[in-house]
């Protein structure tokens, strides 16, 4: 999965005046915006690109918003505001008990929209900065074979540990999948560079449970590095 800058968003919406007049607001306010009009291509951008934000049509030419939503929240706790015209009040509940976090009906208001945007990355920068633990982002306890994000325990499997540790142990260095494998597999030679990418996207799923902001970071064509502060327990 690809790490973007925090200001990026991603539009989806079927109808191009629309999308044309949202993505100018937004690029006017400083964020780069990705516009697609298909759920299934929004799906397949996500799971390999993150994003500050969604900005999410509910009715989509291929599919639900509302079942899009459902989707996403299985892999991403990325934010996500619905765009629709029904405005009726048991269709803005649904949106947010099913994982929006902000609800807009059309007609609309760009401005209000860019607004609606900077208020909820706001919220998420300060609930991050405000968790528990903060001094050391990890805490790497070898002898206990466990690592602590914010204050929590991860519940991780043997790979992710490895690799966890292994990215850890120099943080902001880039490793290639191949070195990942040399490090990390007991028979490097069984081992695929798609086996690294799978084991790095469940890890980037648990860690985005306790915090939206993703410590793992992409360098396309060349590996994968961490940039975070690691306290390690020797005892």
């Amino acid at each position: 999965m690809e790490t973007l800058n925090a200001q990026y968003i991603l539009l989806l919406e079927d109808e191009s005046t629309i999308a044309d007049n949202v993505v100018y607001a937004l690029e006017t306010e400083g964020f780069k915006v990705t516009w697609l009009m298909l759920g299934q291509e929004a799906l397949a951008v996500l799971q390999q690109r993150d994003f500050a934000l969604v900005i999410l049509d509910v009715g989509l030419p291929d599919c639900s918003g509302f079942e899009l939503c459902k989707t996403i929240r299985k892999f991403s706790d990325v934010p996500i505001i619905f765009l629709t015209a029904r405005a009726e009040e048991i269709d803005r509940i649904i949106g947010l008990e099913i994982g929006g976090d902000d609800y807009v009906t059309k007609p609309f208001s760009p401005r209000e929209l860019c607004a609606r945007v900077k208020v909820i990355l706001k919220r998420v920068s300060k609930q991050a900065s405000e968790l528990p633990g903060t001094e050391f982002d990890f805490v790497l306890e070898a002898a206990k074979t466990r690592i602590s994000y914010h204050g929590q325990i991860l519940n991780l499997t043997r790979y992710e540990y490895l690799l966890l540790t292994t990215l850890l142990e120099k943080p902001q260095q880039v490793f290639s999948r191949e070195r990942l494998i040399e490090l990390v597999w007991i028979d490097p030679d069984a081992s695929f560079d798609r086996a690294v990418d799978t084991h790095i996207k469940t890890l980037r799923a648990k860690l985005r449970q306790i915090a939206s902001q993703d410590p793992i970071k992409t360098h396309r064509g060349f590996g994968y590095s961490i940039e975070a502060t690691c306290r390690q327990v020797l005892a």
